[in-house]
């Protein structure tokens, strides 16, 4: 960290921007961090100022998605300190990104030293704790220079760029959110719908403006084979909690293995002392059965779901609790509303954690 850090000139949150008001949209920021892989190798990487890239028009991420990416966020606790959430297995998931697309992998150290490199560089830009807001990172893989044939590029970039954001859907804090099943599939079960790849999202744009037009926030996948099991949200990781007291998940191929929905899921078993289960979830079957829901991600962080449409009818999660309710269903479940403070709590510094989960920069 040392090699690239320019300075203590900065203040940990300094500039003067109206937090409250952030939404979920790039913001630029000073520095960001790059890093090449040429003739076999990684170089050290650098500190940047410009967010402008200068691509080969053969560059294989434009033309065949030979590309994958991450997004994890930086936060100032109460103490000052400057905290990420388990960025460890963000560079986990990346490399196992690239493995699928013939990419080199990105040795966690130099990752971890891109993504606190780009943060502290930044700090100014970390929203204040209490803000609501947070600092987003997105490391990035792209393959880069001139090729034409479908085939591996023959060099990478690695880079690291920060930006600070709101909240990714429009309601601050534990919000419901709605869903909307779709008519598309996501992803295959032997696709790459368990890697965070560029193409995953762009299938997806139009579903997610079908879904928005039909007045959800996000859109809903099922399984690509049968069209009866949960996939997953367009941006998010699904959870369901059942009457008899369970948190499940789905389980599927072509699942984003998410690092806020396993830590959550640890969460509730440990915690909260719930049976959890990570299993094929048929939507039309056990609907009834869920007393809440929830879609969870870094970006979402934890956004109770409120009704969905499929079938054509809008279907209200918990309507034979919600009773005379059923008009609003804007309920917070009491278990989703619990797993969000512990899971907040803990990545604000603000509840102990013994996992290691918590890992603080700049100090």
């Amino acid at each position: 960290m040392q090699a690239v850090t320019r300075g203590m000139e900065k203040k940990i949150g300094g500039k003067a921007l109206n937090w409250a008001e952030l939404g979920f949209e790039y913001i630029r920021t000073d520095l960001r961090f790059s890093a090449r892989w040429r003739d076999g190798q990684w170089d050290e990487g650098r500190l940047i100022d410009s967010e402008i890239m200068s691509l080969h028009e053969g560059s294989p991420a434009l033309h065949y998605a030979q590309e994958c990416f991450e997004g994890l966020k930086a936060q100032c606790a109460r103490d000052g300190r400057v905290l990420l959430f388990r960025p460890e297995l963000n560079s986990e998931r990346m490399n196992q990104a690239a493995g699928r697309l013939l990419m080199p992998e990105v040795p966690i150290e130099l990752f971890l030293r891109g993504v606190e490199a780009a943060v502290w560089e930044n700090r100014a830009w970390i929203p204040p704790f209490g803000s609501g807001a947070n600092l987003y990172v997105r490391p990035m893989l792209i393959g880069v220079g001139g090729n034409l044939g479908l085939m591996p590029a023959k060099e990478f970039e690695f880079r690291v760029f920060v930006s600070p954001v709101g909240p990714y859907y429009k309601q601050a804090g534990l919000a419901p959110i709605t869903l909307a099943v779709s008519a598309m599939d996501r992803a295959a079960p032997h696709g790459t719908g368990n890697f965070k790849v560029g193409a995953n999202y762009a299938g997806g744009l139009l579903a997610t403006r079908t879904a928005r037009q039909q007045g959800a926030s996000e859109a809903l996948y099922l399984d690509a084979a049968e069209n009866r099991y949960i996939d997953e949200a367009g941006s998010a990781n699904i959870l369901a909690v059942t009457r008899d007291g369970s948190l499940i998940t789905p389980r599927s191929a072509a699942v984003l293995p998410g690092v806020t929905r396993r830590s959550i899921m640890q969460l509730a078993a440990d915690r909260l002392n719930m049976p959890t289960a990570e299993r094929p979830i048929d939507l039309r079957e056990e609907f009834d059965d869920f007393a809440e829901m929830g879609a969870c991600g870094t970006a979402a962080v934890l956004s109770p779901i409120a009704r969905i449409w499929f079938d054509g009818a809008w279907q209200v999660i918990n309507r034979r609790e919600l009773g005379n309710k059923i008009h609003g269903a804007g309920v917070v479940g009491p278990i989703m509303q619990e797993l969000y403070d512990l899971l907040v709590g803990i990545q604000q510094g603000e509840i102990a954690e013994d996992y290691g989960w918590i890992h603080a920069i700049g100090t």
